[in-house]
This record gives structure tokens, sequence and C-alpha cells, in this order.
């Protein structure tokens, strides 16, 4: 599904999720694989320190993405680093998010930005730095080189790293069309980011994507 939106970068970009029955240990996607070659063969379970645990595949460099949110945050269970076009343009921008539209309601002030290095983040300190960024937040511009988004389920990361995007592109664009109008009140952003931040409605959304991908992308 990440693939077929346009957040496949060769086989760059990586997602992870906590083991259900021990939150110290989480799946994540091998290294060399793009994200729809993911099989249950290929899938590693590496520690909060970024150690392999079980599988015979190479890890990412950047597992400490992965592992030190994991540390911080025991409310996430699932995280999706990719480097798509619209949000790495937003990030060199320096500019927030705005609420430009209804996607963008959902990382209304809870998206972090993490400005340190355009590099990867290939060790504990960085990784830190990253979640440092994210705080009690969605997500994470890294800027000039893509997103960190997360979730309770795989279907809310997912559907929200689909949404920044979508997000990030409305807000370009409209201010490459000149002076943008101000936003909505706080009070009308806050209650539409409640309504589609229900858990319910990233399962209905996330479902959809699995019937128009049988279909074949229809």
């Amino acid at each position: 599904m990440l693939v077929q939106e346009g957040q496949d970068d060769f086989t760059r970009g990586h997602i992870s999720f906590r083991l259900p029955d021990d939150p110290g240990l989480f799946f994540m996607k091998a290294h060399s694989i793009g994200l729809d070659e993911i099989t249950m063969q290929n899938i590693l379970i590496i520690d909060l320190e970024g150690n392999v645990v079980a599988g015979s595949a190479r890890r990412h460099s950047e597992v400490y993405i992965h592992s030190e949110i994991f540390k911080v945050r025991p409310d996430v269970n699932c995280v999706i680093h990719t480097h798509p076009t619209y949000s790495i343009a937003l990030s060199a921008t320096g500019r927030p998010l705005k609420c430009y539209s209804q996607p963008g309601a959902l990382f209304y002030e809870a998206l972090g930005n993490y400005a340190d290095t355009i590099n990867l983040i290939r060790s504990h300190a960085m990784g830190a730095g990253v979640a440092q960024a994210l705080g009690q937040g969605r997500g994470v511009l890294l800027k000039n080189h893509g997103i960190v988004v997360t979730g309770a389920t795989i279907e809310e990361a997912v559907i929200g790293t689909i949404m920044l995007e979508n997000g990030a592109m409305v807000q370009l664009l409209a201010e490459a069309a000149g002076d943008v109008a101000p936003e909505f009140p706080r009070e009308d952003i806050e209650k539409l980011k409640h309504d589609i931040s229900r858990p319910e409605q990233f399962v209905i959304n996330f479902d959809y994507l699995v019937r128009r991908l049988k279909r074949g992308g229809k």
C-alpha cells in the first residue's frame, strides 16, 4: 500500500512493529528489499538497543529511529520512515505543516522537526534526537531527508503516513499559488483532528486500501 501511494524509494525506508507479547522487541523490515517485498522470511526481530535477536537478513543502519522511539513512547507500536517528495520539500522550507487541508489537521501541533543533519540516523544519539523531536506528537519531518510517522497500530501509522504527504502537497500547492487565507480557528481544527483520528477511521481507510490493492490498484 505504501508503494502504491508513492512512499517507496528503491529499497530505502522501513517499517517496524512492536511485538504484542514483548514490548522490548519489535519486528522490522530488512535491508536491501523494497517495502513491497516484505515477507515472513525476511522480517527481523530486534531489541530496544538495535540488536537483531531473530532473523538472518541484513539490518537497516537506521534501526535507531525505531528503537529510540519505542524506548520513550510505550503508546507507539508502529513506526514508519519513508522519503516522500512533498513532505521532504516542505521540510526543506523550514516552515511547519499548516492545516490547509483535512489531512493536515491530523498533524495539527503534532509534527516535530529534526534538523540536526541530512545524513542517515545511524547512532543511538541521533535516534534519540529524532525521538525528542517527536515528543508526544504523531510524526517528525527530518529536514531534507524524509518523515517518521508513528501509530498505536499498523493501520494508524500507514494511513497517517499517506495523509502527511497529502497535507504537505496541498500546502506547497496553495503557497505556490500566492497568498493563502488564514487557517480555520483552533477549536474547529481540533474538532476535525479528533474526528479523523478515531481508531476505527484508520481501520476503515486501511481496509479500503487493502481491497483496492487486491483489485490491482483500481
